[in-house]
């Protein structure tokens, strides 16, 4: 395994509502949802939409519920699409590089990690909020690695201008992985994507 980057620690100083956590990028939020255990298992709401509405200041209507299922290598992205969505990993070990590609954001070019390890034992669980205009990667260190996102906006509606593929390997931001490059399993659209550079000449 590649040396693993510094991820994202939730403290109470950057809590912005319960169990939310604003982070270096603008409107990427962390989330920490309750797990309610028990002799059968647990029962969790993984949306925690009042506390999320609270901390970004409007309704999150849910359209559509991807789920996904990932091996043991594979990297997803750096994708962002023409809508907002919210993560939620439910089992393996996963790690997410995201990245601020808005040329108008105060936090533009801005990279945040994180780790997530799913513990069917932790009375915790977690996942993000991720605004439109960021670009986020999921890469499964341990798999299979099943997560969903829930997105406001049904895929033929979303506004497809807002549809980039970010090279993961882009030579000026550096994106620190945590497996090495000839391990990786990545589509052929992530691995025929364009830098950053590139993508603001088009």
């Amino acid at each position: 395994m590649s040396n693993m980057p510094a991820t994202f620690n939730p403290t109470k100083e950057n809590e912005v509502a319960p169990g939310i956590y604003k982070t270096s990028i603008d409107g990427l939020l962390f989330i920490q949802y309750k797990k309610f255990l028990d002799n059968r298992g647990f029962f969790a709401d993984v949306t925690g939409l009042k506390n999320l509405e609270k901390a970004i200041g409007k309704k999150m209507e849910i359209k559509q519920i991807n789920l996904a299922s990932s091996k043991t290598n594979v990297v997803r992205g750096l994708h962002a699409e023409g809508w907002n969505k919210l993560v939620t990993t439910f089992s393996g070990k996963g790690f997410s590089a995201l990245v601020d590609i808005r040329p108008d954001s105060p936090t533009f070019k801005n990279i945040e990690y994180f780790m997530f390890e799913n513990n069917e034992d932790s009375d915790m669980g977690t996942g993000l909020y991720v605004p439109m205009g960021v670009a986020n990667s999921v890469c499964a260190v341990e798999g299979p690695l099943l997560y969903h996102y829930a997105v406001d906006a049904l895929y033929e509606d979303r506004d497809p201008s807002g549809d980039k593929a970010l090279s993961i390997f882009d030579p000026d931001l550096n994106v620190q992985w945590p497996i090495p490059r000839e391990q990786m399993i990545v589509s052929q659209r992530d691995v025929d994507s364009i830098t950053l550079e590139e993508m603001l000449k088009q």
